[in-house]
């Protein structure tokens, strides 16, 4: 952390400089002296595939920014060996070269300079790590198709690791492993990129991986939105609410792929997509790139069913079905909620307990106790989870699911009330400096949350909305550059909101359709642009996950929509509070109707939809996306393909699945309506991860408890007493 601070301290300086007057030869000057010391006395040490351009690039970087330029083919290899590189390879043979070619770059020793590594030195461990130590290592990530075009240009038909049988393709895809182990920044290269405009990438990407005090977070409700901000990724992960009440956004948006990097990422599986994605929103001083990678690897691996992880599949006509539902608790929340746990656990304090605190409407509780409870067991140790959810505002599946995902850090408490309070209380919590206080004291546990108002939940689900898009491309359904809709069932505007930070980040969305049940608060407030909560009463459906009045994320958007104006978003947010509804300015209401569809659905129609697309196309929907169904086939102009999230598997809610096919006689028992329906020969089968979990649910205990807020602290604190020992 001393270096960290000390770079921010350097950007500080650097900032004041420049906002000096200074004539045009003088800012030339401290221009060069800028990019000079912008390594100073570390490497730039660029590392890539053969064929990816190091050696050009690193001429054309040691003369920008004056530094000497190392070639290690050249200036090491060849000098040590007194002999060519394809000679020394062809003399000792694969095994041995690697070997040599590490211990030969071990015994190299220079600083300030631009170094451009072999094809094949990542593959030594014990010469990177030693090259790490003093220095900056950038991936030139090409596609593998442009390096193969180009070496044949270059008439290299061998590179280490070649031999009959295997492809460069295959050789190329292996190496990308080592690419990814190494590296600190990663620049994407288009197709069609000139050496100088790599270059000028590279310069770009330091510069970023070096100006460690520029992405920060304010909060939505911010007063002082020009103010100096403190508040860093690593803290809005920990901390998930603003003191403030708002939520967490970044201060200066989000960064904008260009349509080639897009294209880059067509061929690419879903957890290459999110790497690049994410290693551009994270800073590396936050969370490594190397670390990030590793948490995507445990995140979207054989937990999900699908090695898609979240595949796109044509329903009909131009509707297609974005499939969330492949990880282990069968809902959307897994894409998010098996990456956070693991993020969170890296960015808090080693020496501190933590209590995450989660409020949920049907699939959010399962997936969090599911993805918490894979940390490792020292994590486990020191962060716990604890969630309420509405003992009947529920599915019958959902609750034994959340009851059965209880484990060794995780609570869950039914409350006898509906989803609102419970979210309302678990920010009641958080605004609680006594009761915060206290826990801190008596326990040495911090609070944080696990819902969709911590950025680090939210995050992460911009990658699904830009793969689905992705992959109509790859498809062929589209170019790139052609628009879509998207339909998303919505309650809590989570999921709806990170496929609008998917737009500004360049996926071209057309229009966003929010897609209501009877709970219809959102389709009202996009028709009329007020937010109205006088009079309304929360309603029980079929779709319990968007059986929400009080939307959390909207808050987000309005503060997108204004850019930014956190004080408008405060004052409307107050309103809300105060007198139960707000009223959006005309200006910002115009805003909102270019990019928001709103429609709602009955109960009634939701059963039939799921009914009549099984009987035209043989897919069943469950109920949420049902109702996004009904939704689009009302609303969407059908001019361009529309992506419907699909947020759940059907399974979870087989009273009405079997009530919508006419199947049999319905069930009470969870567990014997899912093996009804895994019987029914014509379907699918159930969610195999369901049927687990509930056969588990007797192995735990159901907790409930009244609608009273010092009812849920005392269930917080008896929680904590059989966690941890007490500080004192």
């Amino acid at each position: 952390m001393a270096s960290l601070c000390n770079l921010r301290s350097i950007n500080k300086m650097a900032r004041f400089l420049f906002s000096k007057s200074l004539t045009p030869s003088k800012l030339r000057k401290l221009w060069l002296s800028t990019l000079s010391s912008l390594i100073g006395e570390k490497n730039l040490i660029l590392m890539g595939p053969p064929g990816s351009g190091k050696t050009s690039v690193g001429r054309v970087l040691g003369q920008k920014l004056g530094c000497p330029v190392i070639d290690v083919d050249d200036d090491v290899l060849e000098k040590t060996w007194n002999m060519s590189v394809s000679d020394k390879l062809q003399d000792v043979g694969d095994e041995q070269f690697l070997e040599e070619e590490g211990k030969a770059f071990l015994k190299f020793s220079t600083s300030g300079s631009v170094i451009s590594l072999t094809g094949s030195n990542p593959l030594h461990p014990g010469s990177m790590e030693n090259a790490k130590k003093n220095g900056i290592v950038v991936y030139l990530d090409v596609q593998s198709q442009d390096i193969i075009e180009r070496l044949e240009r270059m008439k290299v038909d061998r590179i280490v690791g070649q031999r009959s049988g295997i492809s460069m393709g295959d050789i190329l895809k292996k190496r990308k492993y080592f690419y990814k182990k190494w590296h600190d920044v990663r620049v994407v290269c288009e197709s069609g990129d000139c050496i100088e405009v790599v270059a000028d990438k590279v310069i770009d990407a330091v510069k970023r991986y070096q100006s460690v005090d520029v992405e920060t977070f304010v909060s939505t409700r911010s007063q002082e939105p020009n103010a100096k901000q403190s508040k860093f990724f690593s803290d809005v992960v920990i901390e998930g609410l603003a003191n403030d009440g708002g939520l967490y956004v970044p201060g200066n948006g989000l960064p904008k792929f260009t349509a080639g990097e897009w294209r880059r990422l067509v061929k690419s599986s879903y957890t290459e997509r999110a790497q690049i994605i994410l290693e551009r929103c994270i800073h590396p001083a936050d969370v490594p790139p190397v670390v990030l990678g590793d948490i995507l690897e445990r995140a979207y691996g054989d937990n999900f069913s699908c090695s898609k992880i979240a595949p796109v599949r044509h329903l009909s006509g131009n509707q297609y079905i974005l499939e969330l539902f492949h990880g282990p608790t069968a809902s959307f929340k897994d894409l998010a909620l098996q990456f956070m746990p693991h993020i969170f656990a890296y960015c808090i304090p080693k020496v501190c307990n933590y209590l995450v605190l989660v409020a949920t409407s049907g699939d959010t509780g399962s997936a969090v106790l599911d993805g918490f409870s894979r940390l490792s067991d020292l994590d486990k140790r020191r962060i716990a989870v604890f969630c309420l959810y509405p003992e009947d505002g529920i599915s019958q599946v959902q609750k034994s699911q959340i009851i059965a995902c209880q484990g060794q850090n995780g609570l869950a408490v039914g409350v006898e009330s509906d989803f609102d309070f419970c979210q309302k209380a678990i920010k009641d919590l958080f605004t609680n400096p006594k009761f915060t206080g206290f826990l801190t004291a008596e326990y040495g546990t911090s609070l944080s949350t696990g819902n969709s108002i911590n950025w680090a939940r939210l995050l992460p689900q911009i990658v699904y909305h830009a793969s689905a898009y992705l992959d109509l491309v790859d498809q062929g359904v589209i170019t790139f550059g052609s628009p879509v809709d998207v339909c998303i069932p919505t309650g809590n505007f989570g999921n709806i909101m990170a496929a609008l930070y998917a737009k500004r980040m360049g996926i071209p969305i057309r229009k966003f359709i929010c897609a209501s049940n009877q709970n219809h608060i959102l389709t009202d407030f996009i028709k009329t642009g007020r937010y109205d909560l006088r009079g309304r009463k929360l309603l029980q459906s079929f779709s319990p996950a968007i059986d929400i009045l009080k939307s959390s994320n909207l808050e987000r958007y309005l503060h997108l929509l204004s850019n930014q104006d956190g004080r408008l978003v405060n004052t409307l947010y107050s309103q809300l509070e105060g007198q139960g509804y707000f009223q959006l300015p005309e200006s910002l209401f115009r805003l909102l109707q270019r990019d928001l569809i709103g429609g709602w659905c009955s109960e009634s129609d939701c059963v039939s939809a799921i009914h009549h697309v099984y009987g035209t196309t043989g897919y069943i929907l469950d109920t949420h996306t049902a109702v996004a169904k009904v939704v689009a086939d009302r609303v969407q102009d059908r001019t361009c393909p529309v992506i419907i999230s699909c947020t759940a598997h059907y399974s979870k809610f087989a009273p009405v699945i079997l009530q919508a096919l006419r199947i049999e006689e319905i069930k009470q028992n969870p567990l014997t309506q899912l093996h009804v329906l895994n019987s029914f020969r014509p379907l699918p089968p159930a969610h195999k991860s369901l049927l687990a979990m509930l056969k588990d649910q007797d192995n735990h205990k159901s907790h409930k408890c009244q609608a009273n807020p010092s009812h849920i602290m005392d269930c917080v604190e008896n929680y904590l007493q059989s966690l941890f020992l007490k500080v004192h």
